[in-house]
């Protein structure tokens, strides 16, 4: 691991949580015997119970699913207060190799060069693995958005670059600027977090008046971009697959559906034992309800 580097990630995963958050991902990593459980969204930054928790929860040995990762969704009444929180399962060795930019992933990388608090881990051996995953999170990253960034520009000129090309590859609806956002509400991550990535990736580059002017050689922007371009390619037809793949093996996903429905607009459906288990199937008796109540 790169010192610099090394250093400002393991920071950055001790950042503190809610106590109500610990014991939840606490409470998620033994029962999946997980080796580590991460912490991120918007509600690490506001440090609010409202809405939903978003965890990674990183298993021990291979990975077992083709599509990953497996996304659940879970409700807990803890010290007064129901907490809810959706949850993404993959093997610790899985997410590392995505980190590194070795899959087709186009999402784990660009998700988690982004801030997240490493909440409940096994031993200091996972708290290692994770942190490495996180610091070739960053090196991936920076190296493509030096290859799709201007030739000269700001540090978060080149994250700009960076979010743009990631979110036009995915499957996901983005209002535009974004990237904007999430540099403005994360500005204290990013700061100084550019160059610290290049170095450790080994990358050249040139600094002057607050201006960054990357420096690699051709043939390793050639082969930058072409990596970039088959994962492009691929980045929404797997989006759909693992789409796909949650309308059927989304745990939870009727209690997800009914608690959205309520919040925004206020009408409660029963989530009985069938659409419990046959969300799909339930569809169509569900929408029915949902038209007659909205009408009364």
């Amino acid at each position: 691991m790169n010192g610099d580097l090394a250093q400002r990630i393991g920071a950055s995963l001790d950042r503190p949580v809610r106590d109500e958050v610990a014991a939840y991902a606490k409470r998620l990593g033994e029962e999946a015997g997980a080796l580590a459980v991460l912490f991120y969204g918007s509600n690490l930054r506001t440090g609010s119970l409202e809405g939903v928790l978003d965890f990674y929860i990183l298993l021990p040995g291979p990975q077992r699913e083709r599509i990953w990762p497996r996304v659940s969704y879970r409700e807990w009444d803890h010290a007064g207060e129901r907490l809810r929180a959706k949850i993404a399962t993959m093997s610790l060795r899985q997410f590392a190799s995505a980190a590194k930019g070795l899959s087709r992933d186009t999402t784990i990388w660009a998700r988690f060069v982004q801030p997240s608090a490493l909440v409940w881990q096994a031993n200091e051996e996972a708290r290692a693995e994770v942190t490495q995953a996180l610091c070739d999170a960053a090196v991936t990253a920076g190296r493509l958005a030096a290859a799709v960034g201007p030739a000269r520009g700001t540090a978060d000129d080149y994250w700009r670059a960076l979010f743009r090309a990631t979110y036009k590859a995915e499957f996901r609806v983005e209002k535009p600027g974004r990237e904007n956002s999430i540099l403005e509400v994360n500005a204290e991550h990013f700061d100084g977090l550019l160059p610290i990535a290049w170095n450790a990736g080994g990358m050249r580059f040139k600094r002057m008046n607050g201006l960054f002017e990357p420096l690699p050689n051709s043939a390793e922007r050639r082969r930058v971009l072409k990596w970039w371009s088959r994962r492009a390619r691929l980045g929404k037809p797997l989006n759909l697959l693992r789409l796909a793949k949650a309308t059927t093996t989304f745990d939870g996903a009727a209690d997800y559906a009914a608690w959205k429905l309520q919040r925004h607009t206020g009408i409660a459906l029963e989530v009985t034992p069938f659409r419990a288990r046959h969300p799909l199937l339930a569809a169509p008796g569900a929408l029915v309800e949902l038209w007659r109540k909205r009408r009364a």
